[in-house]
């Protein structure tokens, strides 16, 4: 239930009023004290009426926004909390509050990036004003990994919406490999997210093959006036990458890789990270082993890479000679002896 910003004063101004028990609170009482802060904080002069107020009580006291407030009345005349240690700033959330809080978090990854950020904006001022009313601002305990430098994020809304309406879009798309830029007519069938950088994914027409396009490539986008071609039965993120580390579904087949740590503590990186659901590891002479059953990939060389002299790659063979071949590219950009 959307809640302004004048509603949330006055349940706070209520609040407060109903926990000071050195004085007894009349209907208008509290009027006045609701006129009085929405004049201080929101300049607003007009006042409050009677009705205003105790349809506010009737809120507080329904489970409508998770309060649930112990409001009584005695002596036919003074409102009161009957628990005198209540406050509406020690209620829990409310169920539909989490229920809005889960949907966003699986929705956003990038904050702000959709459209459905303004549904829950009642519910972000809820949780601001317990916070401020129980502590005030304080540093955050979680900071997500974030890039406020990326671009592209701006098309994240209209390509969400393009998946779920089933809406073919007409992309012009720059590559890192082309001169300039071309026209992709293409069916979203889902985003992607990948290191903290998005791709829209679906297939192009006429020729039907499967894309991966980052939105920081897209350079506009406009509903296409062909039909939307939708992906093959049982086609889903879950079964597309289920052999890949990463985004990049080549053409080859799924083969068992073999990494060998002699370093003991290295290992321990792929243990409490792991890169794929089927990676396994064993006792491995000095070292360990790890396994795992994936098709080889740009972004499984990178990994590895990334690991430089901690990891060796005994099979396949032709992934083991792909980073041969780049370590001693890279090594000759560091010749011995140089200081």
């Amino acid at each position: 239930m959307p809640v302004n910003r004048n509603a949330l004063l006055r349940y706070r101004t209520i609040d407060r009023c109903l926990q000071n028990r050195q004085r007894r609170w009349t209907l208008h009482d509290l009027v006045e004290a609701c006129s009085e802060a929405l004049y201080e904080y929101e300049g607003i002069d007009k006042g409050v009426s009677k009705r205003t107020v105790q349809l506010d009580l009737q809120m507080m006291r329904s489970d409508k926004l998770g309060y649930e407030a112990p409001i009584v009345v005695e002596d036919m005349r003074y409102y009161t909390y009957a628990d005198p240690n209540y406050s509406i700033t020690n209620s829990p959330v409310s169920e539909q509050d989490l229920s809005k809080l889960r949907e966003v978090v699986q929705t956003l990854q990038q904050f702000g990036a959709f459209s459905q950020w303004e549904e829950v904006q009642a519910t972000v001022k809820r949780l601001e004003n317990k916070l401020d009313a129980v502590g005030g601002h304080t540093s955050p305990a979680i900071y997500f990994e974030t890039n406020d430098r990326v671009v592209g994020l701006q098309h994240l809304d209209a390509l969400y919406k393009a998946v779920l309406n089933r809406q073919r879009m007409q992309i012009t798309y720059q590559s890192f490999k082309a001169p300039e830029p071309g026209i992709i007519h293409l069916s979203p069938f889902w985003l992607r997210e990948w290191r903290n950088r998005w791709y829209v994914v679906g297939k192009d027409r006429p020729k039907g093959q499967m894309l991966h396009m980052a939105l920081d490539r897209i350079q506009a986008l406009e509903p296409s006036p062909h039909a939307y071609a939708p992906p093959a039965e049982g086609l889903s993120p879950e079964v597309y990458y289920q052999h890949v580390v990463g985004i990049t579904v080549n053409n080859k087949r799924p083969q068992l890789v073999r990494l060998y740590f002699r370093n003991l503590r290295a290992a321990e990186y792929l243990r409490t990270k792991p890169w794929h659901a089927s990676q396994r590891e064993n006792p491995h002479q000095e070292g360990v082993l790890v396994t795992m059953y994936v098709i080889p990939n740009f972004e499984l060389e990178k990994e590895i890479l990334g690991l430089g002299e901690q990891v060796e790659v005994l099979a396949p063979k032709s992934l083991r000679a792909s980073i041969s071949r780049r370590l001693r590219q890279a090594g000759g950009y560091y010749p011995e002896g140089e200081e």
